[in-house]
């Protein structure tokens, strides 16, 4: 039985008073909740908004602009969280949500998850990409290095480039290497090296740390500066168990910054001691040459050719009449041969001549010009040309006689 009346509210006051005492409860103002994201939207004013859940319930949750923009991860459908924030009633729609001050992949840190994240957009881009990477000069004029003037990293590169390569130039310039401000100086001090074209290979990195003392050569900034740069760049950070997305876009990586020191200049000393052995090497090689043409210049001196010239050539000049008086010959009996080759063929030619044939008492007839050969070639009353040994007379054809039957027509 109710004794007394029930309060009346409107919905705005029902849900003001709601919304005092869930701000109230101090157990709801700071709170950790742990559960998978989805419904995962980020807005363009940066808020990003989404619902949390587990197997058995779910909430709404937003995260607002100032405290998304800190996140060192993307957040992702399907990604379970750790999540710092409170909770409180949202007056409009009478909804109670959980407002995020901070997130972190639950059981990864959100540097890792950073990490992966931005190496597999800037593969995918290419940004990885071997064909990318440029040579590495064999003999710089100068060193470009991009570190802390205070660490110990620039002191190893100093002392190794100098002991290595005395006459190459070192250029410093100092950034900080961690912390906020670290991979905007970097960047800056990588275009500042290609706007000014003040070396020949660049060094950018300083001495080991965390992955958050790193964090700055892991920063996509970083990363864009030293693909679009124009000089070749030797990343080294770290120790040799470390590795950075510098390390990956950077056309050559160093374990530490001393092993980037030896591969960015030559052993001059090195090289010197090559180039006696080459040197060495080529006077062998020389000498050797020399002493072979000594030997064949001596056999030379030692011939009777050399001792004598005179008498050489006039054993040849004997040798080559001797074969001249021979071609002489056999030419005159290859033209005496020829000719009586010539005499034959002639006389068989006379003999066979129409000429001849007429001078022996045989007559040629002819008619319109053409050899009579044949009985059939003529007819009666035909005008014929008849040519004997000493002219030729015309003829008129009265009679013709065949072989057959030696009747006159």
């Amino acid at each position: 039985m109710i004794t007394a009346s029930p309060a009346v509210y409107t919905v705005s006051k029902l849900n003001s008073f709601v919304k005092a005492y869930i701000d109230s409860n101090e157990n709801l103002t700071s709170l950790f909740v742990v559960g998978e994201i989805s419904n995962f939207k980020a807005h363009y004013t940066g808020h990003l908004y989404m619902t949390i859940k587990d197997e058995k319930a779910s909430i709404k949750a937003v995260m607002f602009a100032g405290n998304a923009s800190r996140l060192r991860f993307r957040p992702e459908n399907g990604m379970r969280v750790l999540i710092l924030g409170s909770v409180s009633l949202f007056e409009r729609d009478g909804s109670y949500q959980l407002y995020i001050t901070d997130m972190q992949p639950d059981g990864v840190g959100s540097l890792e998850i950073a990490l992966s994240q931005l190496k597999e957009k800037l593969s995918k881009e290419g940004l990885f990409n071997e064909a990318h990477k440029k040579q590495i000069p064999f003999f710089p004029r100068r060193v470009g290095v991009i570190t802390a003037e205070t660490g110990a990293a620039v002191r190893d590169i100093i002392n190794v480039i100098s002991r290595r390569c005395p006459a190459c130039e070192i250029v410093l310039k100092s950034v900080a290497v961690q912390g906020d401000k670290a991979a905007k100086e970097i960047a800056d001090a990588i275009a500042l090296f290609n706007e000014l074209s003040a070396a020949d290979v660049l060094i950018v990195g300083r001495g080991g740390g965390s992955l958050e003392e790193l964090w700055a050569f892991n920063e996509e900034i970083v990363a864009r500066a030293v693909y679009a740069s124009k000089i070749p760049v030797i990343s080294a950070v770290g120790h040799e168990t470390d590795y950075t997305v510098c390390d990956f876009v950077a056309d050559l990586r160093a374990p530490t910054p001393s092993a980037a020191a030896e591969l960015a200049v030559p052993d001059s000393n090195a090289l010197k001691e090559a180039l006696e052995m080459k040197k060495a090497k080529l006077f062998s090689l020389v000498n050797g040459q020399i002493g072979k043409k000594r030997e064949s210049l001596l056999t030379l001196q030692k011939s009777g050719a050399l001792k004598n010239p005179a008498l050489r050539i006039a054993d040849d000049r004997k040798t080559l009449l001797y074969f001249g008086e021979r071609l002489d010959k056999a030419s005159q009996r290859l033209l005496e041969k020829d000719r009586e080759s010539l005499m034959r063929l002639s006389y068989k030619l006379d003999a066979l001549s129409p000429l001849k044939v007429i001078g022996r008492g045989y007559a040629a007839v002819f008619k319109d010009g053409e050899p009579v050969t044949d009985i059939k070639d003529v007819s009666l009353s035909d005008n014929v040309k008849v040519k004997i040994k000493n002219g030729a007379f015309c003829a008129k054809v009265i009679e013709i006689n065949g072989e057959e039957n030696e009747k006159i027509i």
